[in-house]
C-alpha cells in the first residue's frame, strides 16, 4: 500500500491510523527523514509516535551523507520482502515522488555518483553560473534540459555527471530500466482538494515548527562545522532559509516567508507528479476521515486475502 501526496497535508497520520488496523510495516518514502539530527524541521514522527508506530528508513543517515534513489530502492524492496515474508501489510508513506517511482515504474542503469565530477562540475558553476551548465545540457540532452529548470542545481548536476560518466545522456540511458514493483500496490493520495488550505496547513505547520525550536536545531546542526548549504541534507525546505537566517543574510520575517513559499511549491511539484500518476485513489482530508475512507476501499481489496493480513483485537 502506498500513501502519498504533497506535505502537510496527513499523509504520516493516515499511515499510522491504518497500522492500528493492519498487521503492517511502515515504510518512509521521505528523502528527509533518513536523516538523524533532523527532527522538527523535516515533521520527522516523535519519539513516542515511532516507539509505537516503528518506521523503517527513518533516522537511518548522518546529514553529512548522501542517499540516492537507486539506495532507497535496493532497501524499500528488501523491506517490502521481508514484510510479506512475516505476512505483514507493507505501508509506505511520504511525500518524494522520485523514491515512489523509482519503486514503483523501475529505474534505469545509470552510473553512481562521482565526488570528484560532482566537485568539478560545481565548480564549473560557481565560475560561470547555473544557465551555462544548463545550456550545456539542453546541447546534447533536450529532453532532460527540458524537464530540468536552470535553477535546479542537484537534477542539472546529476544529468550532467551521468554524461561524464558514461557519455551517454540521461535520456538515452533511461530507456533500458529495471522492472517496476513486482506486487500489485494500492495507491492513496492524500490532498486537500481547495489549494488554498493546504497552504494555510503549510504556513500553520512552519509557525509550528518555528515555536518548538526549528531555529535552534539549525542552529546545531550550523554549529558541527561539516555541513554545508550544497548538501542534500541542508537543501530539505526550511533548512537553507533557516541557516540563511543565521548567517546575517535574511531577516527573520524572511526566513519565515521563504520558508512558507519553499516548501508551498515543493507540495506544488509533488501534485504536479501525483496528477500524472495512474490508479490513484484520492483522499481530501476536509472531507473524509481519511482512515475510514482509506479502509473501506482496503477492506474490497483484502476480501480475498486471508485474516493473516488484519490485526487481531
Amino acid at each position: 500500500m502506498c500513501i502519498s501526496g504533497p506535505t502537510a497535508a496527513g499523509k504520516t497520520q493516515l499511515a499510522m491510523d491504518l497500522f492500528e488496523r493492519l498487521n503492517g510495516r511502515i515504510i518512509s518514502v521521505d528523502s528527509a527523514l533518513i536523516y538523524k539530527q533532523m527532527d522538527i524541521g523535516t515533521a520527522k514522527p516523535s519519539a513516542a509516535e515511532l516507539a509505537r508506530y516503528p518506521h523503517a528508513l527513518v533516522d537511518i543517515l548522518d546529514p553529512a551523507q548522501s542517499y540516492s534513489a537507486a539506495d532507497f530502492r535496493h532497501a524499500a524492496l528488501d523491506l517490502i520482502e521481508q514484510a510479506i515474508a512475516q505476512q505483514q501489510v507493507p505501508i509506505l508513506v511520504g511525500g518524494t515522488m522520485l523514491y515512489y517511482r523509482t519503486l514503483l515504474g523501475g529505474m534505469s542503469n545509470l552510473p553512481t555518483a562521482d565526488a570528484a565530477v560532482r566537485e568539478a562540475l560545481q565548480a564549473e558553476a560557481e565560475q560561470h553560473g547555473w544557465l551555462a551548465l544548463h545550456q550545456r545540457l539542453a546541447s546534447f540532452d533536450p529532453q532532460s534540459a527540458a524537464r530540468i529548470h536552470p535553477n535546479d542545481p542537484q537534477r542539472l548536476l546529476r544529468a550532467l555527471e551521468v554524461y561524464t560518466l558514461s557519455g551517454r545522456s540521461m535520456t538515452e540511458l533511461t530507456e533500458s530500466q529495471e522492472p517496476g514493483l513486482q506486487w500489485p500496490s494500492y495507491q492513496f493520495a492524500v490532498a486537500p482538494a481547495d489549494r488554498k488550505v493546504l497552504h494555510q496547513r503549510i504556513e500553520l505547520r512552519f509557525d509550528d515548527m518555528l515555536q518548538q525550536g526549528f531555529i535552534a536545531e539549525v542552529e546545531k546542526l550550523r554549529a558541527r562545522g561539516d555541513l554545508h548549504l550544497d548538501l542534500p541534507s541542508m537543501r530539505c525546505v526550511g533548512y537553507r532559509q533557516v541557516w540563511q537566517y543565521l548567517d546575517g543574510d535574511i531577516s527573520a520575517d524572511d526566513m519565515r516567508a521563504k520558508g512558507i513559499a519553499a516548501t508551498r511549491q515543493l507540495a506544488k511539484r509533488q501534485l504536479t507528479w501525483l496528477r500524472s500518476w495512474p490508479d490513484l485513489h484520492w483522499l481530501d482530508p476536509t472531507q473524509v476521515n481519511l482512515a475510514d475512507e482509506a479502509w473501506s476501499t482496503l477492506r474490497d481489496k483484502f476480501a480475498t486475502r486471508p485474516q493473516m493480513w488484519l490485526k487481531k483485537p
